[in-house]
């Protein structure tokens, strides 16, 4: 059974080109990874119980999805929780570019969909194909 944290925050450290993302603590990104690792179960009703050790695509998805989440967290620190697409005040007006990423804008599903397990409801399985 693969052992729970998948990913060190060295490894997403290394990955990452962020800055704020590299100096964020070791202990914050650790709770990033949790909840990545946590997405990852969740979306693949399965908890990698059965593997000795964490496939490659997998681990690939915790970190970007790690990465992603403490560089949003990094953005509310800066800006206060408000994302500002643009501001005008008389004279002078701002636009930024710097949006929030999410899980679905990561396409990290490619990497996780080999790995999802379907709910069986009520013990029964219907599979039907086309003859």
């Amino acid at each position: 059974m693969a052992e729970r944290p998948w990913v060190e925050p060295s490894e997403v450290i290394a990955y990452t080109d962020y800055k704020q993302v590299q100096e964020r603590s070791e202990a914050k990104l650790r709770v990033d990874i949790s909840r990545a690792e946590q997405y990852v179960i969740s979306y693949t009703n399965n908890d990698f119980s059965e593997y000795e050790e964490i496939p490659e695509a997998v681990k690939t998805a915790v970190i970007l999805l790690a990465e992603a989440y403490a560089y949003n967290a990094c953005a509310d620190a800066r800006s206060g929780g408000r994302r500002m697409k643009s501001e005008t005040f008389d004279d002078y007006s701002y636009t930024s570019d710097d949006a929030s990423y999410n899980a679905d804008n990561l396409d990290v599903k490619v990497l996780l969909d080999p790995y999802v397990k379907v709910a069986v409801r009520h013990g029964i399985t219907l599979r039907m194909r086309k003859l």
